[in-house]
């Protein structure tokens, strides 16, 4: 997040009370983030999943011909709960290794001091790889039952009555909670690591950069650079983690017991590889991107002005 973020928490004592102030924040910023990025999702989801449609255009057109414009919110009530509580995890668990982090520079070097000095760069970047593996934990099962939900069939043949009807059938066909609904989940853990370590490292050097070039402090950088980039920070996230995020998704779709086509995430890279080649790998990335902007600014926009109003 902004050191803008960084610079408030930094005269609010931190601790619980500034723990709890990162995690409503974030959890904000997630609302947003679902309600803006959902209908790019899905076409998304369709492309990584799906070789029925030659462009996102064509997803996007056969989804609205065919299910109707409310379709593309199939499946948002489970993110729309859960994604508010995974940002709200990524900032709560970044802004708490950030601390750490500057907590123990200053004991290694007393010159050292939080909010005047800033981390490095390879320090931002575990630090978010670290709020991506907290996330983790719940973004698998809640991205497993999302994906289930907006490729099942449309009307009367559809699979899932429900989020919760997905849940308790996953379970059930995958022999259990961790093989069913968590299926995919070594994946998982990599792309979020990598995704929001590339996150965070890239929002911090470009509000470092800003505030270096302007000559202010990054409190001062105004909130609709913060949005513009958390957009770009965006575009980075999805560049940097997206091969694994398509290896989730064809994981998150495979068929059970004698329906599986995929027994690790070694076979499913190999079996895309051979498949598919390099393309494979990236197919949907046109969609994730334009998706990727606005929902990205859109948080990190939200949970500036969230974490302004409450400090």
């Amino acid at each position: 997040m902004a050191d803008s973020v960084v610079d408030l928490d930094a005269h609010s004592g931190g601790g619980a009370a500034q723990t709890a102030k990162d995690l409503f924040s974030g959890a904000a910023g997630g609302i947003a983030q679902v309600l803006i990025g959902q209908p790019f999702d899905i076409v998304k989801v369709r492309l990584q999943t799906s070789n029925v449609y030659p462009s996102a255009a064509s997803a996007a057109a056969s989804i609205w011909k065919n299910e109707g414009p409310l379709a593309f919110y199939k499946g948002t009530l489970t993110p729309l709960l859960g994604i508010g509580a995974c940002v709200s995890i990524q900032f709560g668990a970044f802004h708490s290794a950030r601390r750490w982090l500057e907590q123990r520079n200053a004991s290694r070097d007393k010159s050292w001091i939080p909010g005047a000095r800033t981390l490095g760069y390879g320090e931002y970047y575990a630090a978010g790889a670290f709020a991506g593996v907290a996330n983790s934990v719940i973004s698998g099962p809640i991205e497993h039952v999302r994906i289930r939900l907006q490729t099942q069939p449309h009307g009367a043949t559809r699979l899932y009555s429900g989020p919760w009807d997905c849940v308790r059938k996953l379970s059930n066909q995958g022999g259990g909670v961790m093989k069913g609904l968590y299926r995919g989940e070594a994946v998982t853990v990599a792309r979020e690591a990598q995704a929001y370590g590339v996150w965070f490292l890239a929002f911090e050097w470009l509000m470092n950069a800003d505030a270096a070039r302007n000559k202010i402090e990054r409190k001062d950088v105004p909130s609709y650079k913060v949005a513009f980039y958390g957009g770009l920070a965006g575009e980075a996230l999805w560049l940097g983690s997206y091969p694994l995020d398509v290896i989730k998704s064809k994981m998150q779709t495979d068929g059970f017991g004698k329906d599986q086509r995929y027994k690790t995430m070694r076979d499913c890279f190999a079996q895309t590889w051979r498949a598919e080649g390099a393309r494979g790998f990236w197919k949907g990335i046109g969609p994730t991107l334009l998706r990727a902007m606005p929902v990205s600014a859109g948080t990190f926009a939200v949970v500036e002005m969230t974490m302004r109003a409450i400090n």
